[in-house]
């Protein structure tokens, strides 16, 4: 197991994405300026899609314009195609991410096209990105099950994984979009993709809907993955994916590695404040157990 685990914090992008509730601009903003001060090294800012996907995150280019953006922490956002990438550009993008599936269902129903196809589509933004000196970071959605097709065979996930990492996306992360993985999946799913890109290229994301995220997540790290990807307070979901609940949240990914001796050099105080800020704005409770405990105390 590695001794330091690098939290990737979704909650911005991924978690914001999929909640009803509209979170003003000004909000968003304060919410990634909180999240720079506990420690975090990687905040996915926003997402550069198309307003009528996602109107969430039509104030992309304002929020991600506005932010203090902070020495040494790194602020990655999604991209869907060129264009997105463009107005990322705009506004100073220094780290951009693109996504797929490993299930061609989950992909047609998602974005309207093939694995091929979507690869086509941001294959012009790792050439662009190349050429810019920016990172790209690769998803890989519904690697332990899709909500359309069921099982999802390990080795399309290898076969995606892998051809994402050779065009390349510096780090591919593997995400669990509907939370049906258990341990025992999610580690052997881990391997296979470990035997064709190297372990340190590659994180995980697992959605909590049946509570096996940590135990999913322990499971990864005792193979040797050593980034993490998580949103504050549990927030977020799949809009593709029925009854698919929120990220693992950061703030219980934080107790567990920190209970393991593992370092993340985050302030667990400082973030499970700023998850029950969050959910206080969504008018919810928060999906950290953790900060539920905390602020009972």
């Amino acid at each position: 197991m590695s001794d330091f685990v690098r939290i990737v914090e979704v909650g911005p992008r991924d978690g914001l994405q999929n909640e009803k509730t509209i979170i003003a601009t000004a909000d968003k903003i304060e919410l990634i300026d909180r999240l720079s001060r506990t420690g975090l090294r990687s905040i996915e800012a926003t997402s550069f899609v198309s307003p009528k996907w996602i109107p969430q995150l039509a104030d992309a280019a304002e929020v991600f314009g506005a932010i203090d953006r902070k020495p040494g922490i790194s602020y990655p956002v999604l991209v869907p195609n060129e264009k997105g990438y463009e107005r990322a550009r705009e506004v100073g993008a220094q780290e951009v991410a693109v996504f797929t599936a490993a299930s061609e269902a989950f992909n047609q129903k998602n974005i309207n096209a093939s694995i091929d196809e979507s690869i086509e589509r941001f294959r012009p933004v790792l050439e662009r990105a190349r050429t810019d000196g920016v990172k790209v970071r690769g998803y890989v959605s519904t690697v332990l099950g899709c909500p359309y097709q069921g099982n999802v065979p390990v080795a399309d996930v290898v076969r995606v994984a892998a051809r994402l990492h050779a065009l390349g996306c510096y780090e591919i992360s593997l995400g669990d979009t509907i939370g049906v993985g258990t341990p025992h999946q999610a580690r052997a799913m881990l391997k296979a993709v470990a035997n064709e890109v190297p372990m340190p290229a590659l994180a995980v994301h697992f959605h909590d809907t049946y509570g096996q995220a940590l135990a999913n997540i322990l499971a990864c790290l005792e193979e040797g993955v050593a980034v993490v990807d998580a949103a504050v307070s549990g927030t977020g979901g799949c809009p593709y994916a029925k009854g698919a609940s929120g990220n693992v949240a950061s703030e219980d990914v934080v107790y567990l590695l920190h209970g393991l001796g593992v370092e993340t050099g985050i302030d667990l105080d400082r973030l499970s404040e700023t998850g029950l800020w969050l959910s206080a704005l969504l008018g919810r409770d928060t999906g950290s157990k953790v900060a539920r405990a905390l602020s009972a105390e």
